[in-house]
C-alpha cells in the first residue's frame, strides 16, 4: 500500500480530515477494542491468568476512555500489560514529518508545524508512525525533573535560530509532549517527586504548563497509564491526591491463581531453546519449580508485602536447564533432561529473589530455599504417587542400601546403580515413563521418586546427595532398664539440708 507523502495527497486519501480532526487517541483505543470484542479476537496476547479478573477491568477502563493505574506486587506483568496496549492503536498514523511531538497535520498545535504548513501548504511532507513509535515509557525515579517530562528552554536552539528565549521555538520538548497522539506510561509512579506529579496532572487536565517562567499551551492528545507497587505508597513515596483523583480506574493485578497457570507463564517467558542438543523437560520438574514460588508466597519467613516475583520460577527453570546442559556436555549425552538435583543447583536464582523476615534472616536464605524445594517436591510427589506402595524401595535402603546421585554424574553411570534398587523402575509408570526410555529420562524420573520419599522422610539423604535409610530417632538413654533394681523415686527421698 502506497501511503500519501504530502498533505495534499493525504487530504485525498482514506485518512479523512474529519476522522483525524475529531478522533482522539482514547477514541482510537476504544474503537479498535470494540472491533476486537466483536470478532472474539484475543485482546492481550501473552497475558495469562487474567482473563476473568484483570482483563475485564482493563476493557472497561479503555471503553470508558480512562487514564488508569495498575497496582500490584513485582513480577505481575504490569509493564507487559501497558506495552500490550499498542495492539489497540492503528497500524499507521500520519503526522507532520520532522515534528518532535508528532503533530496532527489537520489540527496542528506546534508553532514550527503551523509555520511549515502555512508556507508549503499541500506540499507539506507527511510521515507515519507505527504503534511502537506512539508508546513512550518512563521509569519514575526521585531524580526525574519537570524538564525530563515536560521540557525545557534550549539556549542552543535560540542561538542558532536567532529566537528570543521566550519563544516557543526554543523549547526542547520532554517525554510527555513527545508521546502526543500516543500512550505515555510511567512505571513506579509513587517514586516521582510530588511537585513533578503536580506538573503532570496540570498538563493532563488543563493542557498548559510553565517552562522557565514562560507560559506554554500544550493541548496534548495522550492516553496516560501508570503502574505502582502498593508497598511503595508508604515505603518510598505516594501519589499526590489531585493526581490520584484524575486517574479514572485503579486496577489491581495478582500472581497466578493455579500452578498450571504459573507453568504456562514460565514456559512462555523462560529461555529454553538451547542449540545443539535435544531438550526434554519433564512435567514434574516444572511443577516442582512452580510450587517453589507458590510456597514462598505463603511462607511466614518471607516478606509478603514485597511479594515473590513470577521471575523466580522463570529464572530457576533457565538455571535448571543450564545445569542439565552442563552435565550433558561433560558426559557426551545427546539429550538434556533436568533432574530434581538441578533445582537444588539453581539456588542462586532463588535466594536473590526472596525478601526474608526476621526468622528467615536467622535461618539463612539457602536454608529457606532448600526447605521450599523439599516441600515443593513433596507436594508434586503426592500428585503422582500418593496411593502407591513404595515399601519395597524403602526396605532396600533399610537393609543397608545406598546410592549417590550427584548432579554432575552421567545418566549411564547412575542408571547402573539405580538398577540395584528393587522395584524402582517399575514404579515410574505414573510419570508416563516406560522402562525402555532413554537413560536420561529414566534417571530423572527415578531421582524424583527418591527425592519424594526423602521429602516425606521415608528415606534419608546426605549433603553429598547420597540416599540412605532414614535414621530412626534415638530412645533417650536410661541408666536402669525394667527388671533391674531402681533407686527409690525422688519424692520418697529426704531432702538434703
Amino acid at each position: 500500500m502506497n501511503l500519501p507523502r504530502t498533505l495534499g495527497e493525504l487530504r485525498k486519501s482514506t485518512f479523512s480530515e474529519q476522522r483525524l480532526r475529531v478522533r482522539k487517541v482514547k477514541d482510537e483505543l476504544r474503537d479498535n477494542l470494540i472491533a476486537k470484542l466483536r470478532t472474539g479476537e484475543t485482546i492481550f496476547p501473552g497475558i495469562i491468568g487474567y482473563d476473568d479478573t484483570v482483563v475485564p477491568q482493563l476493557v472497561n477502563a479503555v471503553l470508558s476512555r480512562h487514564n488508569f493505574i495498575l497496582l500490584g506486587l513485582r513480577g505481575q506483568a504490569k509493564s507487559r500489560i501497558l506495552r500490550a496496549l499498542t495492539a489497540l492503536l492503528d497500524p499507521e498514523m500520519p503526522c507532520v514529518s520532522g515534528c518532535e511531538i508528532h503533530d496532527n497535520p489537520y489540527d496542528s498545535i506546534c508553532r514550527r508545524c503551523r509555520t511549515l504548513i502555512s508556507e508549503q501548504g499541500d506540499n507539506t511532507p507527511i510521515a507515519y508512525l507505527t504503534p511502537n513509535d506512539r508508546y513512550v515509557e518512563k521509569l519514575a525515579t526521585p531524580d526525574v525533573t519537570i524538564a525530563d517530562l515536560i521540557g525545557d528552554i534550549d539556549p542552543i536552539k535560540a542561538a542558532r535560530g536567532g529566537h528570543d528565549l521566550s519563544s516557543e521555538l526554543t523549547v526542547h520538548y520532554g517525554l510527555l509532549p513527545r508521546a502526543n497522539r500516543g500512550i505515555f506510561a510511567i512505571n513506579e509512579l509513587p517514586d516521582l517527586a510530588g511537585k513533578i506529579q503536580v506538573g503532570l496532572f496540570n498538563i493532563m487536565q488543563e493542557g498548559d504548563v510553565q517552562i522557565k517562567g514562560y507560559p506554554l499551551r500544550l493541548p496534548l492528545d495522550v492516553a496516560l497509564v501508570f503502574s505502582a507497587n502498593p508497598e511503595d505508597y508508604t515505603a518510598r513515596g505516594k501519589i499526590v491526591t489531585p493526581l490520584k483523583d484524575r486517574i479514572g480506574s485503579e486496577i489491581r493485578t495478582h500472581y497466578p491463581g493455579t500452578v498450571e497457570e504459573g507453568i504456562s507463564i514460565t514456559e512462555q517467558e523462560a529461555w529454553t531453546r538451547r542449540d545443539g542438543l535435544d531438550l526434554h523437560i519433564p512435567k514434574y520438574v516444572t511443577e516442582v519449580i512452580e510450587r517453589v514460588a507458590f510456597l514462598a508466597r505463603e511462607d511466614k519467613k518471607i516478606d509478603k508485602r514485597s511479594g515473590v516475583s513470577q521471575r523466580l520460577p522463570i529464572s530457576v527453570l533457565e538455571n535448571v536447564i543450564s545445569n542439565a546442559e552442563r552435565r550433558a556436555l561433560r558426559n557426551s549425552e545427546k539429550t538434556i533432561v533436568p533432574r530434581i538435583g538441578d533445582i537444588y543447583a539453581a539456588l542462586p536464582s532463588i535466594t536473590g529473589k526472596l525478601e526474608l523476615e526476621y526468622e528467615g534472616e536467622m535461618r539463612g536464605a539457602d536454608t529457606v530455599a532448600r526447605e521450599l524445594i523439599r516441600s515443593a517436591v513433596a507436594k508434586a510427589y503426592d500428585a503422582y504417587f500418593k496411593d502407591q506402595n513404595m515399601q519395597q524401595i524403602v526396605q532396600w535402603f533399610e537393609l543397608g542400601g545406598e546410592i549417590k546421585l550427584a548432579d554432575t554424574a552421567g545418566s549411564h553411570e547412575v542408571l547402573e546403580g539405580l538398577g540395584n534398587i528393587q522395584g524402582l523402575t517399575e514404579k515410574l509408570a505414573p510419570l508416563g515413563v516406560k522402562q525402555k526410555e532413554k537413560p536420561e529420562v529414566l534417571v530423572s524420573a527415578a531421582e524424583f521418586v527418591l527425592e519424594g520419599l526423602h521429602a516425606h522422610r521415608r528415606i534419608g539423604r546426605t549433603e553429598e546427595r547420597v540416599f540412605v535409610a532414614e535414621k530412626q530417632p534415638k530412645r533417650p538413654e536410661r541408666p536402669y532398664e525394667r527388671g533391674e533394681d531402681e533407686p527409690p523415686p525422688l519424692r520418697n527421698r529426704r531432702p538434703y539440708n
